[in-house]
């Protein structure tokens, strides 16, 4: 999941190299923290957030096959 995350984060951003994501795993669910620059910050969350919506489906999609929830949060 971590993994997922972090390569589609890597492509939407002009500097890759800053991009780091955190997983906290719980029992039934995990959080998933996607940290990026302060310029790239707008790249990853999109016109009306919805490159964000889109990285939480995915990561919601992924993780239901583990029969599991995932959170993504945007961190600045």
């Amino acid at each position: 999941m971590k993994q997922l995350i972090e390569t589609i984060a890597r492509s939407l951003v002009d500097q890759p190299e800053l991009v780091s994501v955190t997983e906290i795993d719980g029992t039934h669910s995990s959080i998933l923290e996607l940290r990026v620059s302060k310029a790239d910050i707008g790249k990853v969350i999109g016109k009306k957030g919805r490159t964000a919506d889109a990285l939480r489906t995915i990561a919601n999609a992924a993780s239901a096959k583990l029969k599991k929830r995932t959170v993504l949060e945007i961190m600045d």
